[in-house]
């Protein structure tokens, strides 16, 4: 079923009446928003499942920052890091993904309970994911991507932004089926601020339809990210990333409202209660 007659579903997850909400547990010493605050076990697990209580239906468990400029850390580490916390969630009853460019680290939370693989390189950055991921039989988010973030805004040249990203998509999408993963395990994300400044994430955000018309759910991952600032900062100085919470409730209902699967925020609930408020005015039409 196309996604513009729903939000679609997703192999083997819950199905939701409205838009999900993932929570986001970064298990990071340098994340852009919340480095280090959950970087011990212990007070990662608390975190996803303070996330739950706040109304998170999955929690987004990661061990590599992102942000941009941001160099990679070794394998070795980003297991020690991630595995552990996915067990401890998942030993609580907890639905959790695994955020990772690495099929190793992809593997190993799967074996330890993790029921999503979200992959920012959507399966570009290691030659072995697709093949794991297919073998385990779970869910797969692809995202737009153009490169690693130590570089990434070089790459954000773009005639038509959300022609160009739906077209990068669809290939990306194509090449993950032919690799074995089945369409309905397949999550697209548009890969808000990665590869894109300020004015190409506010137009894919302006036609999520285009990116609903791909036939997937949709995940949107705006949280506390740099062109929420830019737009707040109204030509003075950006806000920092921890103040941009009620930037990204707004998102959030946007993004329930047009129809995505999910969003993905650090801050779960104002974007809990956003998604049902959208959902209820849906329901009253």
């Amino acid at each position: 079923m196309s996604t513009l007659r729903g939000r679609g579903t997703v192999g083997g997850l819950p199905e939701w009446d409205r838009c999900a909400v993932m929570g986001v547990v970064n298990v990071t010493p340098d994340s852009f928003s919340d480095g280090g605050r959950w970087f011990d076990t212990t007070a990662a697990v608390k975190r996803g499942l303070d996330l739950v209580v706040e109304g998170a239906d999955l929690v987004d468990v990661g061990g590599e920052s992102t942000r941009p400029g941001a160099g990679r850390i070794d394998e070795e580490e980003e297991l020690r890091r991630v595995v552990p916390v996915v067990r401890g969630l998942t030993a609580e009853g907890v639905t959790v993904s695994v955020d990772t460019m690495r099929a190793a680290v992809a593997e190993q939370a799967v074996a330890a309970g993790a029921v999503l693989v979200n992959d920012v390189s959507g399966g570009l950055a290691d030659p072995r994911m697709i093949p794991v991921v297919a073998a385990a039989r779970v869910p797969f988010v692809v995202m737009h991507w153009r490169g690693f973030s130590e570089n990434m805004y070089s790459r954000a040249v773009y005639d038509d932004v959300v022609a160009e990203v739906v077209a990068e998509l669809r290939a990306r999408m194509d090449a993950v089926v032919a690799g074995g993963i089945p369409p309905e395990l397949l999550v697209v994300d548009p890969g808000l601020g990665f590869a894109k400044q300020a004015e190409h994430t506010l137009t894919l955000l302006a036609h999520l339809r285009e990116l609903r018309a791909l036939g997937h759910p949709v995940l949107i991952a705006a949280s506390r990210k740099r062109f929420l600032g830019r737009v707040l900062a109204k030509g003075g100085a950006i806000p920092p990333a921890r103040e941009l919470d009620h930037a990204t409730t707004a998102v959030s209902a946007i993004a329930a409202h047009e129809g995505a699967w999910a969003v993905r925020v650090h801050e779960v609930r104002a974007s809990a209660d956003a998604v049902r408020v959208a959902r209820a005015v849906e329901a009253a039409r």
